[in-house]
């Protein structure tokens, strides 16, 4: 696979998780507007999650239910 197309995939792949997109919707993007809603436009460092991003976080993003046997 080209650079390109690998960049291609890994930026819809982040676009449909963080952003719920869709491939047209991802295709529509101009690449800055893309890092804006991902959050890449700004300072590069992260603060720390805090307790409430965090709730949110497992929230949205549940772990799978696991069974033993």
């Amino acid at each position: 696979m080209s650079r390109f197309a690998d960049a291609a995939r890994r930026g819809c792949h982040a676009a449909a998780l963080a952003l719920g997109w869709r491939p047209a919707e991802f295709w529509a993007a101009t690449p800055a507007e893309l890092r804006t809603c991902l959050g890449q436009d700004g300072p590069t460092e992260a603060a720390a999650a805090d307790a409430g991003l965090l709730a949110q976080m497992m929230e949205r993003f549940p772990d799978a239910e696991r069974s033993c046997g």
